[in-house]
């Protein structure tokens, strides 16, 4: 299962009312068995969002902050690596399902599931992933046994 970008930076917020409930939905998938992963874009948007200024809706780390949390993440997820294949699969589903504008990331990260055989996605974004056929959508609160 893929860990969407959204669910990790809830892991970098103290004070987020989703915090909590993000961290017990990992503990839950990963008790139940569920393998949890990232791959680079989601750390490419993390950093984005972490280091740019809270009054443009980031969370103004430091480098080296999000360079720590970046090393976290790794150590707590397994990073699958990009491939060629995986352009050529975000083209084909961007063409497939109309995909216009930011969504476009979301479709990347559906090729990336595709590439790497996985079917599930833990997010906040219950309508984002939805419209892809065979994607499991998990929404944290639903995860927690």
């Amino acid at each position: 299962m893929l860990v969407d970008t959204s669910a990790l930076l809830r892991t970098l917020q103290p004070l987020h009312p989703q915090r909590e409930t993000v961290r017990a939905a990992i503990k839950s998938l990963t008790a139940r068995g569920r393998e949890l992963h990232i791959v680079s874009q989601n750390l490419f948007e993390l950093w984005v969002v972490a280091t740019r200024p809270v009054s443009q809706n980031g969370l103004w780390l430091s480098a080296v902050q999000a360079t720590a949390e970046l090393t976290r993440l790794k150590s707590m997820f397994s990073l699958l690596p990009d491939t060629p294949t995986i352009y050529s699969v975000w083209e084909s589903l961007v063409i497939q399902y109309g995909v216009c504008g930011k969504p476009a990331h979301d479709a990347r990260l559906v090729a990336a599931m595709r590439v790497h055989g996985l079917t599930g996605i833990l997010t906040l974004d219950r309508t984002g992933f939805s419209r892809y056929a065979g994607i499991e959508v998990v929404y944290p609160p639903d995860a927690i046994a």
